[in-house]
């Protein structure tokens, strides 16, 4: 072929395929620039400014980072639309598309949804008892107990909880004597544990907790952390915590959808809030050490006296804990099949955990304790 007829073919195929180009670019742009932003409304159970509420902000950030501007959680504190103990509901109506709160404020629909965090949980901590709720079946029978409940959610549990205090009274607990006919404030089946030991229970929302101790309505309460209960102003009121309890050693938050809000979500968006999750889960463990670590110290300065709660006190909620259980197994067949999934994963699991684990507190005083003259 010679060159003067394969110059015109050249150029005229270099302007087809720049015009291919230029067409599939203009077919492209529009599938990127109209993509759909699906905007989800959520609620947390929470005040604005409590740290729970700043996790459920930490969980729907990283969801709409990932999602790139295909999906939008906006969360909104407690109250916003529905009072926190209403998040249920309001989820499963589809009032909320979601919301974040924790199970143990769903107890009064079924005892047996405050086994998740309420209770020593057979000796799990609460990284040990999501691995049972994840690997051990506590996700399938979470899922069964809010259908037998014609709600129609979806539940992802996330976020291990440090042990919550004993409580803040305004004279320390030196023994079991001092808690009877206490009016206290605690949540789930906590509740029927401090009653048991002979105090007389409320279970306020977080944010009527410390105006209830200041008005005198209660003399004593328990929230969660010291990043939480600074802010809610128990130091305000009250100058004595206990720390160290049963009461609810193994608590994790919770994630609700609608489910119908759910499964209408493309796949790979549908992943992203499953690993949303999860790093929302680990994210949330090492801000808490850090958080509460420093609020403990502000706590401190601010005139609060911690006391280690009496080993014979500890006793007695694990005591009226046993009760607690052999009543409501009897009452609630679900309440009883939570509890020996949950007992079987905790014989194996807290078996292989305490054998293997080494005793942290030795080389922390090795470091930091007092030293011997």
């Amino acid at each position: 072929m010679s060159k003067k007829s394969s110059a015109p073919q050249r150029r005229r195929f270099l302007k087809s395929a720049s015009a291919g180009a230029v067409g599939a670019a203009a077919m492209a742009a529009p599938m990127v620039s109209n993509a759909q932003t699906t905007a989800l409304r959520f609620q947390s159970t929470w005040p604005s400014k409590d740290i729970f509420h700043e996790y459920a902000n930490d969980f729907a950030t990283k969801v709409n980072n990932m999602a790139g501007g295909r999906l939008k959680i906006e969360v909104l504190p407690a109250g916003a639309v529905v009072p926190a103990f209403q998040l249920l509901e309001a989820v499963n109506k589809g009032t909320l598309d979601g919301g974040h709160g924790v199970v143990a404020y769903h107890y009064g629909k079924n005892s047996a949804l405050a086994l998740w965090g309420s209770g020593p949980s057979f000796g799990m901590d609460p990284n040990m008892l999501l691995a049972w709720h994840n690997y051990g079946g506590g996700k399938e029978l979470l899922a069964e107990i809010y259908k037998s409940l014609n709600m129609d959610v979806v539940s992802y549990l996330y976020g291990p909880m440090p042990t919550q205090p004993f409580g803040w009274f305004k004279k320390p607990i030196a023994k079991l004597e001092d808690i009877k006919g206490t009016k206290f404030r605690t949540v789930g089946l906590a509740v029927d544990m401090y009653n048991d030991m002979g105090a007389a229970v409320n279970p306020l929302p977080g944010g009527e907790i410390v105006p209830a101790l200041d008005r005198g309505l209660i003399d004593g309460a328990e929230f969660n952390n010291a990043s939480s209960d600074r802010l809610l102003g128990f130091p305000d009121v009250v100058k004595n915590c206990m720390l160290q309890s049963f009461h609810q050693s193994g608590e994790q938050f919770e994630i609700l959808f609608n489910k119908g809000k759910l499964d209408a979500l493309p796949a790979e968006l549908k992943a992203i809030v499953d690993y949303g999750v999860q790093a929302a889960s680990a994210d949330m463990s090492w801000k808490a050490a850090h958080r509460n670590s420093l609020d403990y110290v502000e706590l401190k300065k601010a005139g609060v006296k911690f006391y280690k709660t009496p080993d014979a006190i500890l006793r007695a909620q694990l005591a009226a804990w046993d009760k607690i259980v052999a009543k409501k197994g009897g009452e609630n067949p679900l309440f009883q099949k939570v509890i020996d999934s949950q007992k079987a994963f905790a014989g194996r699991a807290g078996q292989w955990w305490n054998d293997y684990t080494v005793d942290f507190k030795m080389a922390y005083n090795h470091y930091f304790g007092a030293k011997k003259a």
